[in-house]
């Protein structure tokens, strides 16, 4: 019945495998209709290291609509700026099994923009 979600689950079952081998500290997304939230995890994942999103009372501020681009860009500007002050420089990208592209495309671009390297 939820074909589509399985699948995305199933792939991002796969990426996380890979990180957790790789003993990284992931960027992890997360992607609604209405927002868009990131989150920056220790290497063992057991830690929530930084974190931002368009929940925020600062962000909704700013934008009118949070599930757009330009949303997901905000986002991806604060997570690498609260990364930054953490003292963390390089994660790896767990898009959550969601494609490559629009929303999660510009949060990744504006992250390594501000300095993250992925």
């Amino acid at each position: 019945m939820f074909i589509k979600n399985d699948a995305r689950q199933r792939r991002a079952r796969k990426t996380r495998a890979k990180i957790a081998g790789q003993k990284a500290v992931r960027l992890a997304i997360r992607r609604s209709n209405l927002h868009i939230y990131a989150q920056v995890i220790s290497a063992c994942g057991g830690k929530i290291l930084a974190s931002a999103s368009t929940v925020e009372a600062e962000v909704r501020k700013e934008l009118a609509n949070g599930g757009n681009v330009a949303a997901a860009t905000l986002v991806g500007k604060r997570i690498a700026e609260k990364a930054k002050s953490a003292g963390i420089v390089e994660v790896a990208f767990d898009r959550s099994g969601y494609k490559y592209h629009g929303r999660v495309k510009a949060l990744a671009d504006a992250a390594r923009e501000h300095g993250l390297k992925f």
